[in-house]
């Protein structure tokens, strides 16, 4: 059924115009009040926890049905530990220290003009998704606490979902005192709606669109509206000559295999020759056993017959899936060069006992997160004690890395006179 363009912008603005509005009051609620509203939100979806499995059923029956990958089931899948990590969530970010009114710095003139710089809200915050439902209470969880209101537009995989945990939020914030309009969803599955959303510059101050690169891709050739993004997460480890062999298997089994799916989970593993004929076998006898497929270049092929040939364009993958690609270097600068070239600048580590090779590792790879002796899998808001995260950033300006509560937010100037002009 083909749906009227102009019923979409219609209904769009009106709902621009109400999260306006809301922002407006909710950058003057208190942080005790932003604080009850969340928790209110928490108590209401415990409470609907099997009413928000049973929809969840609904869209992964149908997400298997139309063919949806393993990766993007297990995204979009809910249960009764992944609802309380939601709920969890929102108490986490209550308990967080309000990042509104903050004064970030304060001088006094010659003249005596007092100059304070202080945070204040975004505004309207547009969030694009895919599969993960749990976006939907995260994001408006952060945002709220940002003192913004929030316009979400999950996609057609999730729809089901998405609207009880909206629905959800939206009549116990409201009946908190959480203003109308500060959390919506939008109904339309269609991809117009995607389209009129990234033109509403007048009512949206940012966006942060969350899935494939596809997806990010078209947000950032559409929008009239600044977007903070990922392209995707192509993550490396470095395996140096000083590692610790043990320790070092542990970790790339971890940052592959505890969620492959993530974006924060590894996909190239760069050996150096020194080391590699006593990590090699260790790390090929945890791999078999993890069921991983590994892709690797000439050296890494002679190791074991299994290994397929890895190509160009393998280095460049986020596979999301039981894949990964592996290369022999020969010095830490190659290593490095290779992480420059073929990374996302999400996230990379050096598993070494070397302290220079480490600090050197750590300065030069440009990267919004880089690891010493630990797994990629920690780029996370939660890990990082954000409570929650609203997305992650590849960018430079104005946030990298896991988003929380301080990268919802800008500043203003305010300054104090008395009687002074200029000359």
């Amino acid at each position: 059924m083909s749906v009227d363009i102009n019923e979409i912008k219609s209904v769009m603005h009106r709902m621009g115009g109400k999260a306006l509005n809301a922002s407006r009051v909710l950058a003057t609620l208190k942080p005790e009040e932003k604080n009850t509203i969340l928790h209110k939100m928490a108590d209401a979806i415990d409470r609907l926890e099997p009413e928000i499995i049973a929809a969840n059923e609904q869209d992964l029956k149908a997400g298997r049905e139309a063919g949806l990958s393993v990766a993007m089931l297990d995204r979009l899948r809910l249960d009764a530990k992944r609802v309380r990590e939601m709920s969890d969530g929102l108490r986490s970010v209550a308990s967080l220290a309000d990042p509104v009114g903050r004064v970030l710095s304060e001088v006094v003139r010659p003249n005596g003009l007092k100059i304070r710089k202080i945070s204040v809200p975004l505004g309207v915050i547009g969030i694009i998704y895919e599969s993960r439902p749990n976006v939907t209470v995260d994001s408006a969880g952060l945002c709220l606490k940002a003192g913004n209101a929030v316009i979400l537009r999950g996609g057609s995989e999730a729809f089901n979902s998405n609207m009880i945990l909206a629905d959800c939020m939206n009549k116990a914030g409201i009946a908190a005192g959480l203003p109308d309009g500060a959390v919506q969803l939008v109904e339309w599955t269609d991809r117009q709606a995607v389209n009129v959303l990234l033109k509403m510059d007048e009512f949206i101050s940012l966006i942060i669109p969350r899935g494939g690169e596809g997806l990010i891709r078209t947000v950032v050739e559409q929008s009239t509206i600044p977007v903070i993004k990922h392209y995707k997460g192509v993550c490396h480890l470095y395996v140096d000559e000083d590692c610790d062999i043990e320790e070092a298997v542990k970790i790339v089994v971890n940052a592959k295999y505890q969620r492959p799916s993530a974006c924060n989970a590894l996909e190239t593993l760069l050996i150096n020759s020194k080391v590699a004929p006593k990590f090699i076998p260790s790390f090929l006898k945890a791999m078999n056993e993890h069921n991983i497929e590994l892709r690797g270049d000439e050296r890494i092929m002679q190791w074991d017959p299994e290994i397929k040939p890895a190509t160009e364009d393998d280095y460049y993958t986020e596979y999301l899936d039981l894949v990964l690609t592996v290369k022999q270097v020969d010095t830490l600068e190659e290593a490095i060069a290779h992480i420059n070239k073929y990374g996302s600048h999400h996230s990379d580590g050096i598993l070494t006992r070397n302290e220079e090779h480490a600090a050197k590792f750590m300065l030069e790879v440009d990267s919004a997160t880089v690891y010493l002796n630990a797994s990629t899998r920690f780029t996370d808001g939660g890990e990082f004690g954000m409570g929650a995260e609203i997305g992650i950033s590849t960018d430079k300006l104005h946030a990298r890395g896991p988003m929380g509560l301080e990268e919802l937010t800008s500043y203003k100037y305010l300054i104090y006179g008395n009687g002074q002009v200029r000359g």
